[in-house]
């Protein structure tokens, strides 16, 4: 008799630091031990909504955003996004003064986004228009908006469009906190049990683990979410946020979590105390 499967709903963002930890399972190169999983692409802001409603039985999600979810998902301790002195990054089309930032108008890729939250820590609360994140440079480029804020590959993209650097947030999160700014990370419902969250957890670490073994294989499946990077460029952007801390928040991770979310409750942005749960 056939192994009876299971289904598993991954959610992940159309990046390439996504493709790249997720690759071991899509083209699966790793034994799944009877469970498949069905790949939903989606970007990040859809992925933090969707998640509000317990849709997808494990998906990717923005720090920011698990503050809203934690009674329905824990985060895995593998698969997170970290920038060590390095972040979202927020640029205009002339060079200002970040003090000149409180009174722009600003384009951010969702108010879930742990971006949009860090910028809040930074700058307080201007003016902002929610643009998808993929449209946020054009806009900077129109003039609808004073200044962006990019996540995923735009980091590495902007001074191609002839664009300047304002702020880098994980920069500036390094200075205040001297830790390094986590990002996303993977949530699975609690819902299905110790057991299955166990194997689930394993699964997608060994899937991590196989892409840094293979990484130039990795890499070149990355490039299709990459929006026209070069092969150069999209392992560049991998290595920032698929790194040790990938693997294992570790407990630099685990503090630089807790202190984020308890900053932004701090700050008014989040409105209840988080208490963390990793599994």
């Amino acid at each position: 008799m056939a192994m009876e499967t299971r289904e598993i709903t991954l959610g992940h963002s159309p990046d390439p630091d996504d493709a790249f930890m997720f690759y071991g399972l899509a083209a699966e190169k790793i034994d799944c031990e009877g469970l498949t999983f069905k790949h939903i692409i989606q970007d990040i802001e859809t992925l933090n909504r969707r998640a509000m409603n317990a849709e997808l039985d494990v998906t990717a999600v923005s720090i920011h955003a698990y503050a809203y979810v934690l009674d329905k998902y824990a985060l895995l301790t593998s698969g997170a996004s970290i920038g060590d002195d390095y972040g979202p990054t927020i640029v205009a089309s002339r060079q200002v003064s970040t003090n000149d930032l409180g009174s722009a108008r600003i384009a951010v890729p969702g108010l879930m986004t742990t971006a949009y939250l860090v910028m809040r820590l930074c700058l307080g609360n201007p003016e902002i228009v929610v643009v998808p994140f993929d449209q946020i440079m054009d806009a900077v480029e129109r003039g609808t908006v004073d200044a962006g804020l990019l996540i995923h590959e735009g980091q590495l993209t902007f001074a191609s469009r002839g664009l300047h650097r304002i702020i880098d947030l994980g920069q500036w999160w390094k200075t205040e906190t001297g830790l390094p700014l986590p990002l996303g990370g993977n949530a699975i419902k609690k819902s299905l049990g110790p057991e299955l969250i166990s194997k689930v957890s394993r699964l997608l670490k060994d899937s991590i683990e196989y892409g840094l073994a293979n990484r130039q294989v990795a890499v070149r499946h990355a490039m299709a979410y990459g929006r026209g990077m070069a092969e150069s460029l999209t392992d560049e952007f991998v290595g920032m946020y698929v790194n040790d801390y990938t693997i294992d928040y570790g407990e630099r991770g685990r503090r630089a979590v807790s202190l984020l979310l308890e900053k932004g409750n701090q700050a008014g942005v989040i409105p209840s105390p988080v208490e963390v749960e990793f599994v």
